[in-house]
């Protein structure tokens, strides 16, 4: 009888280890395969090739497993802050305007913060670039008054759950008051932020987001009772 026992168990020992490989063994060699693919990411950052740290995070998306959400949101924006140092800034701030809204449904209030973070310092450098390319008022304030609402949105939360974080993004909410107020000729004379390097027809190309946004003509607008206005954010920002 234990005889019996022992080779029915070494018959289904093939089997367990077949599911083992179509189930959790390919989920296990999925996330070995994108650990090694955002360590190479990250060397290529250190090195300053973002071209190759952006094809490194794009092939670790590829392999992440689907249910991983929240590395997902983590990858793709550690992709958008690549972007920005290749020429692709208003690319980058609209990935990340995209990310805050997906992240805002995932209740992870960390991720979605360091997502905000990342926004408002793109929506600070596209202003910045902006008035350098010589755009009108109206159309320069826009990024840089989303910038402030962020940054200040960030101080609010922070001032009584983390004080070094809270005095950063006061810093920051400060520097964009300041680049709203200064002369043209002040900020010709400033030496250009190292994430502004490099990007050029800033105003052109979020003239060219802005345009495909909007609705097409004849497309009915929907009932504004029907429609969502998504998830207001804790604070009143201004």
């Amino acid at each position: 009888m234990k005889k019996n026992i022992l080779i029915f168990l070494w018959t289904l020992a093939p089997v367990v280890l077949l599911a083992y490989h179509y189930g959790p063994g390919q989920n296990n060699l999925a996330r070995e395969t994108t650990k090694a693919k955002i360590h190479a990411a990250l060397n290529f950052e250190k090195k300053s090739e973002w071209l190759k740290a952006i094809d490194a995070y794009n092939e670790a998306l590829t392999t992440l497993p689907d249910n991983d959400i929240t590395k997902r949101l983590q990858l793709q924006l550690a992709r958008a802050n690549a972007q920005i140092h290749i020429g692709e800034l208003p690319e980058a701030m609209m990935a990340m305007d995209r990310l805050l809204e997906e992240a805002s449904n995932q209740n992870n209030k960390s991720l979605e913060n360091k997502i905000r973070s990342s926004l408002a310092s793109a929506q600070y450098y596209t202003g910045w670039l902006m008035r350098l390319e010589l755009a009108e008022k109206e159309e320069w304030m826009e990024p840089i008054q989303k910038s402030r609402q962020n940054f200040r949105l960030l101080a609010e939360q922070s001032i009584k759950t983390n004080f070094k974080t809270h005095e950063d993004h006061k810093k920051n909410l400060e520097a964009v008051v300041r680049l709203a107020r200064m002369d043209l000729s002040e900020i010709q004379a400033l030496p250009l932020p190292k994430k502004c390097q490099g990007n050029k027809n800033v105003c052109s190309k979020c003239r060219g987001q802005k345009k495909s946004n909007q609705p097409k003509e004849g497309k009915k607008k929907e009932d504004a009772r029907g429609a969502s206005v998504g998830k207001r954010p804790d604070g009143t920002g201004s």
